[in-house]
Parts: structure tokens; sequence; C-alpha cells
């Protein structure tokens, strides 16, 4: 029963999620010509010039042609989600589970699943099913974010292609200074870093504040957001 209610939650999120996702990549208006004219582009661009015959037929000469861009899709990207599971956090892991599930049923998106408290787990060969990886996680324990951030490092092998997402409430048990250095290590590196806010159990964000700015300063932006939006925030940094 609990695998079809899962099931069941993330089909529903996907069908608003995936679209958001699918759209990063899909072909835009250029005005250097390729093989393949962008035509509503073009006829929005021209409708000044459009003329109607004796015969109500409109035809249009436009002056401004755009065409679109070549397909990016055989660009894989990789996106490691960095996932605290240290006290409190039990609402935001199951959202980071079927995230995981979401975002690794689109075809041209790789997956990794590092659960953190002040050790690391990786249970990337979960994240197609959010109910198996929910049963390895352990919730409790403290909070090593610039431990789990170094193990991420590791894992990239194309920065300019790698997003690392971090699901935290920030509250670093550890050097302050040690998680602000991993994080502009990543991003000198070429890396994309976000940070997601942890969620209480009404969905309102909870985080360090003072830490997610000093974060946020080396260069990790942190926000609070629906599937949706976060979606919509990765589909933004791939467009890029």
């Amino acid at each position: 029963m609990i695998r079809r209610v899962v099931d069941e939650l993330v089909r529903e999120l996907a069908v608003r999620v995936r679209p958001a996702l699918q759209g990063a990549l899909s072909p835009r208006a250029t005005r250097r010509p390729t093989s393949r004219l962008h035509l509503a582009r073009t006829v929005g661009a021209n409708l000044a010039r459009a003329r109607v015959d004796d015969d109500d037929n409109v035809s249009i000469v436009p002056e401004r042609l755009y065409f679109k861009q070549k397909s990016r899709r055989h660009m894989d990207w990789n996106i490691v989600l960095v996932v605290d599971v240290s006290g409190s956090m039990e609402p935001s892991v199951i959202y980071s589970a079927m995230m995981a599930a979401i975002l690794s049923g689109v075809p041209w998106i790789s997956v990794r699943f590092l659960a953190f408290s002040t050790e690391i787990i990786d249970l990337s060969e979960h994240v197609s099913d959010p109910l198996a990886l929910l049963l390895e996680v352990q919730v409790g324990g403290g909070t090593h974010i610039a431990k789990a951030l170094r193990y991420a490092r590791s894992l990239v092998t194309v920065p300019q292609r790698t997003i690392v997402l971090v699901l935290s409430d920030f509250e670093e048990g550890y050097s302050v200074e040690g998680l602000v250095g991993e994080v502009r290590s990543l991003v000198e590196a070429g890396v994309t870093c976000l940070g997601l806010a942890a969620l209480d159990d009404r969905g309102a964000p909870r985080y360090a504040v003072p830490i997610a700015e000093q974060v946020a300063g080396a260069g990790m932006p942190i926000a609070a957001l629906t599937p949706l939006e976060l979606a919509r925030w990765v589909g933004e940094q791939i467009r890029k």
C-alpha cells in the first residue's frame, strides 16, 4: 500500500515537473541561419507586414527570419543531490526522494543521491525507487555539510554540466569556513551549486539564515521551493 501511494505521488508530481525540465533544452530562436525555421517566432516578429487580399487570404513577406538553434539534448547533465538526514529532516528527506525519482526519469539527466549526517551514504542505486531509498535512510545525528560536499566534488567529471544540489537546514556542526571553502572550490571548478532550505511539517522553510547567507555569498544561492519551482530553477541553470 505504501509503495502504491508513493508511486502515485511521484507520477502526479512528474506530470507537472518533467515538462519544465524538458523545456530547458528545447530549441530557441536565433537570427543565425540553421536548417530549421522557427515559424512561430518569425510570424510573430513580422505581423506588421501581414497583408489580406481580396479573397481574405493572409500572406506575410517576412523582413526578419528566425531559426531554431540546434538541440542540446545530446549533452547529458549530472545532478548530485546532497541530502541532509540529520535530526528533524524527515519532511525534506521525503521531498528529496521523490524529486530524485522524477529527475532520474528525464533521459538526459543522471542522478546521484548522497545522504549525509556526519557520515555519507551513497544511495544512487535507489534513485528511481523512492520507497526503497527512504527505507535505506536513517534520519538522525549531526551535520557535516562540508564533508558531504567534498565527497560530491570527487564524483564530478564534467563540471560545466554538473549541478550539485544541497538540501539542508544549513546548521553546520563543524567549521563554517570549511563549508564555505568547499562551496567555493566547486564553483571555481565550474560546477553549478544550488541550495534548498529544509522544510518543516507544514512545508515552511527552516534553516540557519546566517550560515546560508555565507554559503550564498560563496556562490551557492539558496531557496525554499516547491517541486515545480525547483524543476524550473534547474532548467534555468541548464539554459545558461
